[in-house]
């Protein structure tokens, strides 16, 4: 069944348009209807980022919850896998967390998490989609029954102590010199002051959120200004967040950019030899490269491959008995430690792996020789270009010429009007073609 407000992560969309306090409000009482099980005193936490309009969001989601008899317990700008843990930490009925994750400012969005920490199946989704489409009215608590609001104190200290014991108690950082980007987003308090108690020389950027510049210019998505500073201070690593802190990119010694693919090579590899693997291999997405899923078959392992959505890799994982997964994205799922992608623990991990290798991250993060893959974005405004003959024909006529030794995979965004073409190979001027063929006859069937 179609969904009206939930995408893959949430509901998205743009504050103040999408994203209004009235559906802020419909939702926390929806929600809160829908996790209203029993007769104990229920309780919400509800973590944010740094957007301006998260303060908007925040307390038209209070009012809803408060409205149902739900207790609400704010958390303040604190990464979304710290949420996840806080919500079983606590005890909490359910968590939420204020966020468009990697998006400008102007987008934001409701992740909600159950009381184990996960996010929400789509029949829970489905359910909680069909109250805020009802008339709620009849159920909101008598006046003696409302919930109350208390703000949750020392939220940081409890999850870098959380980061920091999933590496072992002798560990060290002592020696690195790390530069962090923090996107001036959820992360930008936790993510140095964990880094330095391990004792590593920290240099952080993008830590000065004003509302309107997270995901600005920094940030996993924009890494050029870490590269920069990596090579200007000669850093042994450069670590990048995304808005919320559950994806992660790293930059190595020498300015080049390692993405999740290598990264969840390198913790495979690792884990593998240490025995850590709960089965033999891992699960990532359609989107991640060829190459990763060839250096795995090499050391015995396998590669699932789900929908473009870490709550697809999760459901994959914990269907199947993995515990590591991720996207190329940069979101790893390492389930031993977090319920949802976490950027910090996953870096957190890798260094491990650096400190215990002693070699440089360029070295240790080089698992596979990538296959050319090659990514376009085609906007369009309305209909289904990929339903138009034409589309249909290039995409069948490119699979044809990429044959065996590649993949063509074509999707729409799950948060944004935009049809993705990515299609990789060993031939890289063939991918190229068949990528540029496709976006044409869907740039033309879009217009």
């Amino acid at each position: 069944m179609a969904r009206k407000y939930f995408g893959t992560d949430g509901v998205r969309g743009r504050a103040n348009k999408v994203i209004t306090p009235e559906l802020a409000m419909k939702v926390g009482q929806a929600a809160g209807l829908a996790f209203r099980r029993g007769d104990h005193r229920h309780r919400v936490v509800i973590g944010k980022d740094t957007r301006l309009s998260c303060y908007m969001i925040e307390t038209a989601l209070q009012a809803g919850f408060l409205s149902v008899g739900i207790d609400v317990l704010p958390l303040g700008p604190i990464p979304t896998p710290a949420v996840a843990m806080l919500t079983r930490s606590m005890r909490a009925d359910l968590g939420v967390m204020i966020s468009a994750s990697h998006n400008p400012f102007e987008d934001n969005g409701i992740k909600l998490f159950g009381p184990d920490g996960y996010k929400l199946s789509d029949d829970v989704e489905l359910e909680i989609e069909a109250l805020i489409d009802s008339d709620l009215s009849s159920q909101l608590a008598k006046s003696t029954s409302i919930g109350r609001a208390k703000r949750v104190e020392s939220v940081h200290a409890r999850y870098i102590e959380f980061a920091k014991r999933t590496l072992p108690r002798n560990m060290s950082l002592e020696g690195l010199r790390i530069v962090v980007d923090c996107a001036n987003g959820a992360g930008y308090k936790v993510a140095p002051e964990a880094l330095w108690e391990l004792g590593a020389e920290v240099i952080a950027i993008g830590i000065e959120p004003d509302g309107f510049n997270i995901n600005h210019d920094v940030g996993s998505t924009a890494p050029d200004a870490l590269i920069r500073k990596v090579r200007e201070l000669r850093a042994d690593i450069g670590i990048a967040l995304d808005g919320d802190a559950d994806r992660v990119l790293i930059v190595d010694e020498r300015g080049q950019v390692v993405d999740g693919d290598q990264l969840m090579g390198v913790i495979a590899t690792s884990w593998h030899e240490e025995g850590q693997l709960t089965a033999p291999g891992i699960v990532a997405t359609i989107m991640s490269n060829l190459g990763l899923e060839r250096y795995l078959a090499g050391i015995g392992l396998t590669l699932a491959r789900t929908a473009v959505g870490d709550r697809y890799v999760l459901e994959h994982m914990r269907e199947h008995g993995y515990n590591l997964g991720g996207e190329q994205s940069g979101h790893i799922i390492l389930s031993d430690y977090s319920t949802t992608g976490d950027g910090l623990v996953a870096a957190l991990q890798l260094m491990a792996v650096v400190q215990r290798l002693g070699k440089p991250v360029s070295e240790v993060c080089h698992c596979f020789e990538p296959l050319p893959q090659i990514l376009k974005n085609v906007r369009y405004k309305s209909g289904q270009p990929l339903q138009d003959g034409v589309v249909v024909s290039a995409i069948d006529d490119a699979r044809k010429k990429l044959g065996n030794g590649g993949r063509l995979v074509i999707r729409p965004s799950g948060t944004e009007p935009v049809i993705r073409v990515m299609a990789e190979g060993d031939d890289r001027d063939l991918v190229e073609r068949v990528v540029d063929e496709v976006v044409d006859a869907v740039s033309k069937a879009a217009a």
